[in-house]
């Protein structure tokens, strides 16, 4: 059974990633979304079957975006196994999207032979609001998944996915 692959196609990139449309209101590079299923979509929706694979197949530029969303998919549970409530997960998931975090050809990046390095320092910018764009709008829909809305805590049917690693890679540095 192979990975599941973006099915969305971007005209503009951004190093080799995507710079895809996403309905968000957070501001960033990424072009305005139409109201339909957009690339954080397809990553909450297969990220319970891709976090299974121990390798993966690019396909396309916008497989590049859909990796990255799926390995902080990863670190939001990670952040949200803590929470009590839906008011907490929204703070974590906040102070997550806007942390420091590292870029394709950084030292602790974990996918550098993936992902091309920005050439130049204007184009690592556009890359970092990228990202942070990604970030900020997954959180926020994140979390709408996550929590159970008659109880106000994490779902089991997500929290359950905590210790599986896609690819075997984590975007935080180990004892993260």
């Amino acid at each position: 059974m192979p990975a599941y692959h973006s099915s969305l196609q971007a005209p503009n990139s951004i190093g080799n990633m995507a710079l895809l449309p996403i309905n968000t209101k957070f501001k960033g590079p990424a072009p305005p979304g139409d109201g339909n299923n957009d690339i954080i979509d397809e990553a909450i929706y297969y990220f319970k079957a891709n976090v299974f694979f121990k390798s993966y197949e690019i396909k396309s530029p916008a497989d590049r975006v859909l990796i990255y969303l799926t390995l902080y998919i990863s670190e939001c549970l990670k952040k949200l196994q803590r929470c009590q409530s839906k008011v907490d997960g929204k703070k974590e998931m906040h102070s997550l999207a806007i942390a420091n975090f590292t870029l394709p050809g950084d030292n602790g990046f974990p996918l550098n032979a993936m992902y091309q390095k920005p050439a130049s320092k204007a184009e690592a910018d556009s890359m970092r609001a990228y990202l942070t764009q990604l970030r900020q709008e997954l959180g926020q829909r994140i979390i709408e998944a996550v929590f159970d809305p008659q109880t106000d805590k994490p779902s089991k049917w997500w929290m359950c996915f905590v210790k599986r690693k896609f690819m075997d890679k984590s975007l935080s540095a180990p004892g993260q």
